[in-house]
Order: structure tokens, then C-alpha cells, then sequence
């Protein structure tokens, strides 16, 4: 039977296109999504890989080691890079005068005053003057085929051929950009070799900029570790941070140079010294030599304050005493005779900057006091330079090198007094005075001075103990002198009105609510005052020395002792850290019991 096609209705065939435009919207909804998706995925990734993948960014190398200009040359020291402090002439590199003294080799001195270059050595000085290829040792002059000394602009500059001659220094030049690379620190390092071209980086992360790349094989020298990165420096100069899995084969090895260190030959004394400062302000004080000297024992070497620096060309004010000389020999003791910086002519810190910082200055105060020394048969020279400031410091040192250097040759011990060592006094350099006098001495007091806030002791026990081991630090124990008083501060307390807090709020003298000011006393008769106010004396537990305390006419009266008992804690100190011997401040001050038991210790 023939099957009948039914025809299709108005009905069916919208539902049909309906379903066919429904289909096609899913279709290109699905596309749309896909495409979406694929967008979303690129830029995602795109995104994750800025921000967690390496960072491609190279550092310019001229703003990495700070080049600005033409013919400048950068600088690393060993594993610090100094930056673009050298110039470069005639393809020969020169280097910043400040970088030369402190980096590589401190005893180059340059006097900007009169323009010459000084380097003192044991047997002289080298002297050189700006812009020449000559210099002078021991008033022979010698040549070099560069200049050795150039100044440009506000800066000197010295030729690294002629620091090496005088330096345990090796350096290599590189190339784009000019650049030196300097090995100064000797001994043991740590090295390592890198497995495959990678990346030198400014900091321990990926995100940093690349310094430069590094081949495979080469070896680099690793400063320190952080996390799965290594500080490591180049062997041509560049220092930053490399992957620990990209190194292999780390060792410790050793790096030396063939090098004569310059050495400075010293006098030194067979015996425990004892020496004591004599105080003699005129030259009619010299006449109680004799009496002076009766009253001490075991005295090895008496200081009496003959020299002050009258100005600041370097003339001096002198009662040095021929006589004296031969009264104190008679006894066996030796004349270290003292220059001072204060009370005689200059005393300010200004001063003795103007003093030191010319080399013609100094010259003639070394003559003077070398002079002064032949003509009286003095033994030998005792600096106390007190007005030392920072600025100071490096003209201060070249006084005493070449101080010593005159000393040495015409057998003259030179020994200088320091303060404790502290922050403030690092520019008295300890370690250079270790190398270049005969004996440095610690003045092992006035932890409260005279013009100290607040009352204290003048040389507490911890005070004393911890400046020899500060000062061991930098000087052999058979050169170090500790120095002991033999005065004690009387201090007086008046508390503060509340007007004069008010005054004072905000300053650091509102930390303190008395006014305080002092007395010194000898040995003896701090005793004397102290049964006159009817006081008695104790232990104090803070510092372990004697102390006494009492009230009178509205004040407080405050004193801790430097009696025998404080002396022969400190004696002992000397024989613990078996130093050179002791020295006291002053001749006068002590009492007669106090001989007997430094005697008993330099013996």
C-alpha cells in the first residue's frame, strides 16, 4: 500500500529553523569560549611568566660600577666593588689617593698643603711631587718612565705600578669598560667552578637584572651564600648572585704573592718597665729630680713633661735639663721625655690639625725634638697628643712614622700615650703605633673626668682590664704599657633646682639631675679628707673598689678610691696579660706603700 507523505506544517518548520539557530548559537558560543579561553590561557601565561620567571633586564655596566666620563676606571677590591675611583693614562691605571690609603696601603700619605706623596719606610721616606716621574729616597733620587703622582680636578691619583712596589697587591686591566680588578686579601678563600652558562644577577632572585653572563668552566670565588643562591665575585671584577646549582667542584684553596713585607725595627727592653710622668712646669721644677727619684723604687724610667708644642709650625717650648739627665742615669733610670700638644703654646684640636697636616711642620718639630734629645743625652721620646680629632688622624700617624724613623736611627725609644680604646679614639690606629713605635701605652683612666656628668670612678677595675684587651687586639703584648693612676676625684653633688631642669629640658643635660664637679687628690690625702668628714669607707659592689659617701652643706660627697688595693688589682692585670710593664700618673700623687707593691710586680 503506498505510504502517504504527510506535508509539513507552518508549525514544524519554525520549530525546526528555532532549533537550528539554537544550535548554531551554541556552536559559536562554544567557539567564542574556546578562543576566550585559549586569550585568557596566553595572557595568563604571559603573566605568570613575567612575574615568576628570570627577568631578562641587563644592567647598563657603566651606572653598575658608577662611569660617567671618558678614560675613567672602574675599581674591585677583592670581593668589593669600589666603583669608577681610578683614571686611566696612557694605558696605565692610577687610583684615587682616599682608595690607595683605605683600601690597599695606609702609610701612603699625600699632603695636599704642599702637594708631595710620602711614604715612610724603615731606612727613609719616599717623596714624591705632583705631575713628576722622579722621586726621592734618602736624598737619592730615582725614576720611574709614567708620572706617579697626577692631580685632576679636586682628586690625586697614584699610579698602581708604584703602589704595588710598596703593597702586597696584584691587578689585572680589563676592557668595555676600563676596568681594574685588585687581589689584596691573601691567605684562604673559596672558589668554585660554573657547570653551564648562566646568569650574574644584582640581588639572590630571578626578577633581578643581569649583571653579565658567565661561561661554562670558569672559575668564580664565592663571598657568601643566600638560601639556593651565591655571592660570588668574577675573575674580572664583577661581583652579584649566581644559582647554587649552577656551580660545582666548590673548594678552599690558597692565594699568596711573592712579597717582602715592609718590617720596622723596634727597641726593646729586657726588664718589666716601671715608668712614671714627672710633672715640670718650669725649669727650676728640674731641681727636685733628685728628691723625686728618693722617694720611688724599682723606678726604670721616669717621664718628666719637658716639651710642648709652642705653635703650630711646630717650634717647641722646652725645660729639658742636661743635669737631670745625668742625675736620673745615676740612679739607673732612662729619661723618656714628654711632648705635648696642650699647655704650651697651641691646645685645640684646630690647632693640631694645622700642625700635622703640613709635612714642613712636622719635619721641623721632629728636628726639634731629635735635636733636643742628642743634645741632653735623653733616652727617649713619650707623645701624648691629646687634641686629636678624626680629621686628624691620618696626619697624626705620619708624625709618628717618621717621628720614629729619626728615633731609630739615632737610638731613641719612642713610646706614645693613648687613650682607652673606644669609638672616639679610633683615629690614635693602635695597630699602625704597634708596627711603627718602640711602646704604646694605654693611660688606663679617667673613665669620669673632670668634666664629666656624672661622679664615677676614675679607673674601675672592668674599665682598665677591658682597654688592655682592646688594645691586645692590635698590640703585641711585649710592646703594651698599661698606664695607672694615682689620683682619685673627689665628687661633689648639688641637685638641681627645678628652674635649671626646666632650663636644661630637652638637652642631654636633663638626663642628669645634679650638678656635679670634682676634685683631684692624691693617694694620701683623699684619706685625710675622708676621716675629716668623719665618713667611712666601703665596698661598692658595682666596681669592687673602696668608696666612700657623706653629706655636707647640702651637698653629696662622692669618691671611689684608688688606693693600694685598687693598685694591685690593676698590677695584676699587667702580670695576667703579661704586658710590657706599667707606667703612673703622677710622680707626687702616690703614696709611700704603693712602691712596695709595684715593685713587688715588676720584679
Amino acid at each position: 500500500m503506498e505510504q502517504r507523505i504527510r506535508p509539513r506544517t507552518q508549525q514544524s518548520r519554525n520549530s525546526r529553523r528555532a532549533y537550528i539557530k539554537r544550535k548554531r548559537r551554541q556552536d559559536l558560543t562554544i567557539k567564542a569560549t574556546i578562543f576566550i579561553v585559549l586569550i585568557a590561557s596566553v595572557i595568563g601565561g604571559a603573566f605568570l611568566i613575567k612575574k615568576f620567571g628570570p627577568s631578562k633586564d641587563v644592567v647598563n655596566v657603566d651606572k653598575y660600577y658608577g662611569i660617567k666620563k671618558e678614560n675613567q676606571l672602574a675599581i674591585t677590591i677583592d670581593n668589593e666593588v669600589v666603583g669608577a675611583k681610578g683614571m686611566l693614562y696612557d694605558g696605565k691605571p692610577y687610583v684615587e689617593y682616599a682608595v690607595v690609603r683605605d683600601y690597599l696601603n695606609k702609610r701612603f700619605y699625600l699632603d695636599v698643603n704642599e702637594n708631595i706623596l710620602l711614604y715612610t719606610l724603615s731606612t727613609g721616606t719616599v717623596r714624591v711631587d705632583v705631575g713628576s716621574k722622579d722621586y726621592t729616597l734618602q736624598k737619592e733620587t730615582k725614576s720611574k718612565d709614567y708620572v706617579i703622582l697626577k692631580i685632576e680636578g679636586n682628586e690625586a691619583y697614584i699610579a698602581l705600578d708604584f703602589v704595588q712596589e710598596y703593597t702586597n697587591i696584584s691587578f689585572e686591566l680589563y676592557e668595555e669598560p676600563d676596568r681594574v680588578m685588585i687581589v689584596s686579601d691573601w691567605g684562604e678563600t673559596t672558589v668554585a667552578t660554573v657547570k653551564k652558562k648562566t646568569q650574574l644577577r644584582e640581588e639572590a632572585n630571578v626578577k633581578s637584572a643581569i649583571i653579565t653572563d658567565t661561561s661554562k668552566r670558569k672559575e668564580v670565588t664565592i663571598i657568601s651564600e643566600d638560601g639556593r643562591w651565591k655571592k660570588i665575585r668574577t675573575e674580572d671584577g664583577y661581583v652579584g648572585y649566581i644559582k647554587s646549582n649552577c656551580l660545582k667542584n666548590q673548594k678552599k684553596i690558597t692565594i699568596s704573592r711573592e712579597f717582602k713585607e715592609q718590617k720596622y725595627s723596634n727597641i726593646s727592653k729586657d726588664y718589666t718597665i716601671n715608668l712614671a710622668w714627672h710633672v715640670v712646669g718650669s725649669s727650676s721644677a728640674n731641681n727636685t729630680v733628685l728628691e723625686t727619684i728618693a722617694n720611688t723604687k724599682g723606678l726604670t724610667t721616669i717621664s718628666p713633661t719637658w716639651f710642648a708644642v709652642k705653635n703650630t709650625s711646630g717650634d717647641i717650648r722646652s725645660f729639658a735639663s742636661s743635669q737631670y739627665v745625668n742625675y736620673a742615669h745615676q740612679s739607673d733610670i732612662e729619661v723618656w721625655a714628654l711632648v705635648k700638644d696642650f699647655d704650651g703654646g697651641i691646645g685645640s684640636k684646630e690647632e693640631t690639625l694645622k700642625l700635622l697636616s703640613k709635612t714642613s711642620n712636622r719635619e721641623n718639630l721632629v728636628n726639634q725634638l731629635i735635636s733636643a734629645a742628642l743634645k741632653h743625652d735623653i733616652d727617649g721620646i713619650n707623645v701624648d697628643f691629646e687634641n686629636v680629632s678624626k680629621e686628624c688622624g691620618e696626619h697624626y700617624l705620619q708624625f709618628l712614622r717618621e717621628l720614629s724613623l729619626k728615633c731609630r736611627q739615632n737610638e731613641i725609644v719612642l713610646s706614645v700615650a693613648n687613650p682607652v680604646p673606644s669609638y672616639y679614639s679610633t683615629q690614635y690606629d693602635l695597630k699602625e703605633q704597634g708596627e711603627v713605635v718602640d711602646y704604646v701605652i694605654i693611660m688606663g683612666y679617667d673613665e669620669h673626668h673632670k668634666g664629666s656628668p656624672e661622679s664615677g670612678p676614675v679607673a674601675s677595675l672592668a674599665f682598665v682590664e677591658n682597654g688592655i684587651k682592646e688594645a691586645l687586639k692590635d698590640v703585641p703584648a711585649e710592646k703594651l704599657i698599661n698606664a695607672i693612676p694615682f689620683y682619685t676625684r673627689l665628687w661633689k653633688e648639688v641637685e638641681k633646682t627645678e628652674e635649671e631642669l626646666a632650663e636644661q629640658e630637652g638637652t642631654d643635660a636633663a638626663e642628669y639631675p645634679y650638678n656635679v664637679t670634682s676634685q683631684t687628690y692624691g693617694m694620701s690625702k683623699i684619706h685625710v679628707a675622708i676621716n675629716n668628714a668623719g665618713a667611712q669607707i666601703v665596698v661598692d659592689e658595682t666596681t669592687g673598689q673602696n668608696y666612700a659617701e657623706w653629706e655636707a652643706d647640702g651637698a653629696t660627697y662622692k669618691v671611689w678610691l684608688e688606693d693600694e688595693e685598687a693598685l694591685e688589682a690593676k698590677l695584676k692585670l699587667m702580670k695576667k696579660y703579661k704586658l710590657a710593664g706599667v707606667a703612673s700618673w703622677r710622680l707626687g700623687f702616690e703614696s709611700s706603700s704603693a712602691w712596695e707593691l709595684i715593685l713587688k710586680y715588676v720584679n
